[in-house]
Formats: structure tokens, sequence, C-alpha cells
């Protein structure tokens, strides 16, 4: 199974590379239909072998499942004893093959773990003091809404999942703060700023660079509650503290990529999103309310400054459907514009689906071609600062709402803002009014 994995991506990757041959080798009037014809025909067996890969990996994550339950019964038939061994030497591999961490930072990861599963009372006294040290909003006497700052060695792990979803933290620049307090981001343009050329003996002028700032506010995004039920939390076998982190990962980092891609800004209390605070660099013309032509695609890459572009870090973003709609698109030699991505022959490496010579990102919060819509963006999107802070808040609810159900709540709390701090660096395309 995994052998004909391996095999179908190695056959995309062919021919992938062999789509990209093909329009380099044959530029500007040399394309011919021929040549089209077998850019089409590679193109539709691309498609084909995604299609296979995606259900030969869902018979493997079918076939993990199996193995996963089988595991789980085999535990549940073992004696009590020799299953805590098992569980423990389990736990002594599993810290072995990890960077090793402090003695208070493996407390905090305990305390983690046993707060998840067994609740406040399932703490010992030693994670209690461990926890106090990065907590004062630790509660041992009201079990029902039991919460704590999540340990900064668990809290990076969060943030892994939320680059899962989205586009916006593939692209942008993070960094993280101990606090949430008010933050300008200090800004400086110096494309205008030009040099001179004096006599001897002459006093050279003066021209002071000119600096801004942008706001780089925190707010707060919530997880909403998420049930889980006694089993699961019984179910010492099961990885429940990477299922929560899995789940809020997913909830708070949709929210997320939705703000800073289209949010109004420090006015609505919400980040300033990526759109947003972009610049016009080409509306479409007339008739173009669902599409877009090549020559707008051209205009939009140059209204962004060489010196941006020279950077190496320029991509296009826009939605899937944008996509779909730039793939049919040709040069004015008649050659496709969109060249598939490949894996470079490195496992775990890719080559991105490329427009122009450029990398696209998709970004699914990025509107859909309409009259008046901002669906193409293109630019240096490093300029984009998200900021997150280490406070992150997690709490567990027993009470009588979900005891009722067999279920325990968990909510957590994350602060984070995000902003595009030089406005030069990203712009947009516009679809036609009409």
């Amino acid at each position: 199974m995994v052998s004909k994995l391996k095999a179908l991506r190695e056959q995309r990757d062919a021919l992938a590379k062999e789509v990209r041959a093909l329009n380099y080798k044959f530029p500007g009037k040399d394309w011919k239909p021929e040549h089209q014809a077998q850019y089409d025909a590679h193109m539709s067996d691309i498609e084909r072998i995604d299609g296979e890969i995606k259900r030969e990996e869902r018979v493997l994550d079918l076939n993990a499942e199996e193995r996963f339950q089988d595991a789980v019964q085999q535990v549940e038939r073992e004696p009590a004893a020799r299953r805590k061994l098992s569980e423990a030497h389990a736990r002594v591999l599993n810290r072995a093959n990890q960077v090793q961490l402090s003695v208070q930072e493996a407390l905090q990861e305990s305390a983690f773990s046993a707060l998840v599963r067994g609740g406040l009372e399932a703490l010992s006294s030693e994670q209690i003091r461990a926890l106090r040290e990065i907590s004062n909003t630790l509660s041992t006497t009201t079990n029902s809404q039991g919460g704590y700052t999540v340990p900064v060695t668990i809290v990076p792990q969060f943030i892994d999942e939320l680059k899962a979803f989205g586009g916006m933290r593939a692209v942008a620049d993070q960094f993280a703060t101990a606090d949430g307090r008010t933050m300008q981001y200090p800004t400086t343009d110096g494309t205008a700023e030009v040099g001179e050329i004096i006599a001897q003996n002459t006093a050279a002028n003066a021209l002071d660079p000119s600096f801004g700032s942008v706001s780089l506010n925190v707010y707060k995004f919530g997880s909403k509650i998420i049930t889980v039920p006694f089993e699961l939390l019984q179910d010492t076998v099961i990885d429940i503290e990477g299922l929560i982190r899995k789940r809020i990962g997913q909830r708070i980092g949709r929210i997320q990529n939705t703000k800073y891609t289209v949010g109004a800004g420090d006015s609505s209390s919400e980040p300033n999103g990526v759109v947003t605070a972009a610049t016009l660099g080409k509306t479409g013309t007339t008739g173009q309310t669902l599409t877009i032509i090549y020559d707008d695609l051209v205009d939009l890459e140059h209204s962004v400054d060489p010196a941006y572009r020279a950077l190496g870090n320029c991509k296009w973003m826009m939605a899937d459907s944008s996509l779909k709609v730039i793939r049919k698109l040709k040069d004015t030699a008649g050659r496709p514009l969109f060249l598939p991505a490949y894996s470079a022959g490195i496992v775990g490496a890719s080559a991105p689906n490329e427009l122009m010579g450029y990398p696209i990102q998709i970004n699914q919060d990025v509107a859909a071609m309409a009259a008046n819509a901002k669906s193409v963006l293109f630019g240096d999107f490093s300029f984009y600062k998200i900021r997150d802070t280490l406070e992150m808040m997690l709490f567990r609810f027993t009470d009588s709402a979900y005891a009722s159900k067999a279920q325990v709540g968990f909510l957590a709390w994350m602060r984070s803002g995000g902003n595009l701090v030089d406005a030069k660096a990203v712009y947009y395309y516009a679809n036609s009014a009409t």
C-alpha cells in the first residue's frame, strides 16, 4: 500500500516536471497546438493521479484506525497492573525521544495532561505549585470552571496547529510577546529617497528618512466550548491532549485566518486584514466581473515596486475558485500561465504551484471573483506581521450541563493580532463593477 502511494507520487512528480520543462522549452511563438495538447494531457493525468493518491491515503487512514482500535481492545484485556507498567514505559520512551525539558517544564506539561483528563482534583500538590508560578487563575475550589494559563512549552504546539488552517500564517511573519500590551510597529519607506552628486568642497544636503508606525494590537480569540465524552478522557491510550490541541487549532485557526485576511481593523476591535490594508494595484477591464485577463495580471505584478519583487518573497494569494479561473489563462504566446507543483525529489519538500514565475498561496478567505471583489493579491506577505501572546487560557467545565451528558467541556482563549506594516508591499486586483 505504501509502495503504491510512493509510486503514484513519483508518477505525478515526473508529469509535473515534464509540464514545466515543456513550458520553458517552447517560449513565445514556438508554442504549437501539439504542445498545448501535450500540456492538457499531462494536466489530466495529474488530476487523475491526485484522485488516486487521495483514495490511497484514505485507505491508509482506515487501516491505521483499525490498528488503533485493536490496540485499545488489547489494553482493555490486559490486567490493570501490567497495563500501568506498559503506560509508564511508553511515557518514559516518549520523553526520551523528545528535547530535554527542565524539571519545571516537565511538571507543567504533566499538569496539562492531568488537568485535561482528570480535572483540577487530579493535580498533585507539586503540579499545582508549578502551575501557580505561571498562572494566577488556577482554581482548586471551583472544579466546574477550573482554568489556568497554558504552559509556554505547550503554546507552540497549539500555534503549530493554527498554521494548517487558512493560508495567512503560511506566508506572514510571526512573532510572540510575553503580554498583550499596545504595540506600535515602526515603519519607513525609502523608495523615494535619492542621493546626490556634489562638487568638491561642497557641503552635503540633508535628507532625513521618514518614519511612521502602525498599531499591532492583540485581540481575544475563543475556541467556543469543545465537549469531550468521559470515555475518551478515561482511555489512557487516546491522545486526548492532541485531540484538544487539534480542535482548538481548527477553530481558532479559522477565525484568525478570516480576520488576518479581511478584518476591518482597530476601529472594529479586530485585526487589520491584509486585503483591507493592501493597495489597489489593478481594476479589471469592463466585463471582467467573474474573470481576469493576462494583461491585468501583468499590471498587478508590476504595481509592486521592483525593490520588493527583488527580495524574492513575492507570491500570489487567492481563493481556490479564482485559481480555477486562472488555470485556464494563457500568455500572449498561447502558453498556459499555471505550472503544477512537484516534490523536487526530497521527502517533505515541494516546489509550489506557480503563476508567471511566482508561488501561489491559496486562501479561502480571499473573496471569490465577483463584481468589485478584491479577488487576487500579489506582493511580499512577510510584511504582514502576526503577533501572538504567550498567555493562552484553557478552562475545563464539569458542571451539571455537561455531567448529565457524561461530557466534559473545554474552552480556550488566545490573544493575537495582525497588520500589514507596509501598504506598498501587497497590492490587490479588483474585478470590474460591470
